[in-house]
């Protein structure tokens, strides 16, 4: 892989907080070490899009920002696209702009990503997904991953009170559950 992969990639997969909770916790337990840092937050595809949008005004669907967790790695080459597996595992990727109950723009399943190499990788995963759902090895809601892989543009970290969420709230609000195992094996 190219060393010029950047360390940098914002996820959307429905509501930041079972996002956060799982790249986190539960990636972090299948690659100790891997995650410099993360946030939750908002990201628009649009970079022309509304600046420094509140949380109320995201939830509005408005603004046209997705909640995001903003992910830096520690080692890019190493754990970028076993994170983007990942991703795919937790969340529902064939349901546009919706987790569960949470529907919106703001829940769209989307990779923004740093630069090409990322978008590279992402969409390669994400062709391999549909190919598994085609082939009946991975099953979700639907038939066609509707993930989006675009640019990132300006990150707006969330409150402080959003940070964490479940880790302080245990018993918090949370759509999102192992759907896949494992990756599967081509």
């Amino acid at each position: 892989m190219s060393s010029q992969l950047s360390n940098t990639v914002a996820l959307g997969a429905g509501c930041y907080w079972g996002t956060e909770k799982y790249v986190k916790k539960d990636f972090q337990k299948l690659f100790p070490g891997s995650i410099k840092s993360a946030t939750v937050g908002f990201m628009n595809p649009d970079p022309n899009g509304m600046k420094n949008p509140s949380y109320r005004q995201v939830c509005s669907g408005s603004t046209g920002h997705v909640e995001v967790l903003n992910v830096e790695l520690n080692d890019p080459a190493k754990h970028y696209e076993e994170l983007i597996k990942f991703f795919f595992r937790f969340h529902d990727p064939t349901t546009k702009n919706r987790q569960g109950n949470d529907a919106g723009t703001q829940y769209s399943s989307y990779v923004f990503c740093s630069d090409d190499e990322q978008k590279k990788i992402a969409n390669k995963v994400v062709n391999e997904l549909q190919g598994f759902m085609d082939s009946g090895k991975v099953k979700y809601n639907g038939k066609q991953v509707v993930t989006l892989v675009g640019d990132y543009t300006t990150y707006y970290e969330a409150q402080k009170e959003h940070q964490e969420y479940l880790e302080n709230n245990p018993n918090g609000y949370c759509n999102h559950y192992i759907r896949v195992k494992e990756w599967p094996t081509k």
